[in-house]
């Protein structure tokens, strides 16, 4: 454990509030000291709920720990039982109290309260945010259904057929805190109601503890937020034989993958021709997206949003991604394998200095990444666009806008490219600023990048002065070279000059003009 300014994600008992907070009919008692309450803001903030999540904390303090501490667990327990009525209800403790090993979870069970109990053993020191979704979802699922599981269940791919009625799916996965689920689940809804597949049960987000007895009467899961659903899904599949789909349907080419899966798994035969409802695809094609091809790119998020824009970026934009990485330990391997076949190494780290540290080295024109990623492209002048969570409050709209699906798609695509758009208006402006249009201060709508580039402009001599002085051999600036520099744009002049003095060095040129400037532009593009 380190102590950090920053964190992609919080402590596993958040993950097991977000599942109690996105469920109805479930409380949650979580024994934790006082001031462990935080997490509640970020329901009440983030997601602008008008009610605060489902959970009796014991708020034991300092004083309690001379006393009989299980004795308070089980009197809060008692408490929120009377008081909520809940249908299910989960016990754990949180990074503190799992010092004091006062073990809430089995003291609940022998309480006798005449609902499910589920005992939340989460590792606190160990695992993080999403993990604790995950093993929340999976063991509230498997304690609900263990004894269902153990009847040997079958699964027929083709009974809906056989019983005259549509195929049922399950939609696992979508929860509170997570990147626009409310509107993923309304597009995704959309889409396969034009494919006549009748929904079975959407959980958490929304759902009962009696919704999900209904699991097993689905024919196929859909499995659209690995980090959460994936153990879940895979332990329904072991138990009743219903299987679950691999592709989240982020994108033109997953979505169109993402439904020919949806129809094989279910041995449905799809008459209709897969209509794209995109305007993705039609940019792709005009003239207008040259200007985007070939755009360097760095991502960074959660294990499910990284993997999904790699692919968006190379495939249907033409960018060119120089960076992937992602928090989600769970999700390395996956990430690695999408990097690998990019002819890159991922990142795999939770610490967004070293993230910051990449970017810069990468010298990308844009940045998908996070609420921090958004932060250090700010500080390094390049234009960023959220893709995943951690997010502020500025990335849960009012407004429509899913990730997933053909709409999805289009909202991608508007928070991708208009960044790069304004980021050309930007240059052009630093390009020009001594111009008589631009003599009283004219800034583009990115007004801090403006002050950046004129900031940037106005240190280059100093910083070029600097530059030379650590080389073995000094390298002289021509006032000709240095224009020439200025303006090239901002988010690639660090690694420009770089490797200008790199080949000045190597041609034994003391003087570097526009000239050499050129050279060394053409020596690597060669190669």
């Amino acid at each position: 454990m380190e102590l950090t300014l920053w964190t992609y994600e919080g402590p596993p008992h958040v993950g097991a509030m977000r599942i109690a907070s996105s469920m109805e009919e479930v409380h949650y008692v979580l024994h934790a000291p006082q001031g462990d309450t935080y997490a509640d803001l970020l329901f009440t903030m983030i997601e602008r709920r008008k009610k605060r999540p489902p959970v009796t904390y014991t708020t034991f303090q300092a004083r309690d720990l001379g006393g009989d501490t299980a004795e308070l667990v089980k009197r809060n327990i008692r408490e929120a039982f009377d008081r909520f009525q809940p249908k299910a209800l989960l016990v754990g403790e949180s990074c503190t109290a799992e010092l004091i090993q006062d073990q809430p979870g089995s003291l609940a069970t022998t309480m006798g309260l005449d609902v499910p109990i589920i005992n939340l053993e989460l590792p606190a020191y160990s695992k993080k945010e999403n993990w604790g979704a995950s093993e929340t979802f999976y063991q509230l699922v498997r304690g609900l259904l263990i004894n269902q599981s153990k009847e040997n269940i079958q699964h027929d791919p083709s009974s809906w057929q056989k019983e005259g009625r549509k195929p049922r799916v399950n939609l696992l996965g979508p929860s509170l805190l997570g990147f626009r689920c409310r509107d993923d689940i309304i597009e995704i809804k959309k889409i396969l109601n034009e494919y006549e597949i009748e929904i079975n049960l959407i959980a958490p987000l929304d759902a009962t503890p009696s919704d999900l007895l209904k699991i097993p009467k689905a024919d196929l899961n859909i499995c659209l937020y690995p980090e959460i659903a994936e153990t879940t899904c895979s332990w329904i599949e072991r138990n009743f034989g219903i299987p679950f789909t691999k592709t989240v349907p982020i994108g033109i080419g997953a979505t169109k993958d993402f439904l020919d899966e949806v129809h094989h798994l279910l041995e449905k035969e799809n008459k209709n021709q897969i209509k794209i409802n995109s305007r993705l695809p039609w940019y792709s094609q005009s003239v207008d997206s040259n200007y985007l091809t070939g755009k360097r790119v760095f991502i960074f998020g959660d294990g499910t949003h990284a993997i999904a824009a790699a692919r968006i970026a190379k495939e249907e934009l033409g960018f060119e991604v120089v960076g992937i990485g992602t928090f989600s330990r769970e999700m390395a391997r996956k990430v690695r394998s999408v990097a690998k076949e990019l002819g890159l190494e991922a990142l795999i780290t939770n610490d967004y200095l070293e993230v910051e540290k990449a970017i810069k080295e990468s010298s990308p024109e844009l940045v998908l990444g996070t609420q921090m990623e958004r932060h250090s492209a700010k500080r390094l002048g390049i234009p960023c666009a959220v893709i995943s969570t951690p997010i502020h409050v500025q990335d849960v709209p009012a407004r429509y806008s899913p990730q997933m699906g053909w709409e999805g798609a289009n909202v991608i695509f508007d928070t991708w490219v208009h960044p790069l758009m304004m980021g050309l208006e930007e240059h052009l402006i630093g390009m020009f600023r001594h111009d008589f249009e631009f003599t009283d201060g004219h800034q583009s709508h990115l007004g801090h990048l403006s002050r950046n580039e004129e900031k940037n402009s106005e240190n280059t001599d100093n910083h070029l002065q600097t530059s030379s002085q650590e080389n073995q051999e000094l390298l002289i600036w021509t006032q000709e070279g240095k224009a020439e520099l200025a303006k090239i744009p901002y988010f690639v002049r660090e690694k420009v000059r770089k490797n200008t003095e790199k080949y000045a060095r190597q041609a034994g040129c003391r003087q570097i003009d526009s000239e050499t400037l050129y050279d060394a532009k053409v020596h690597y593009k060669d190669k």
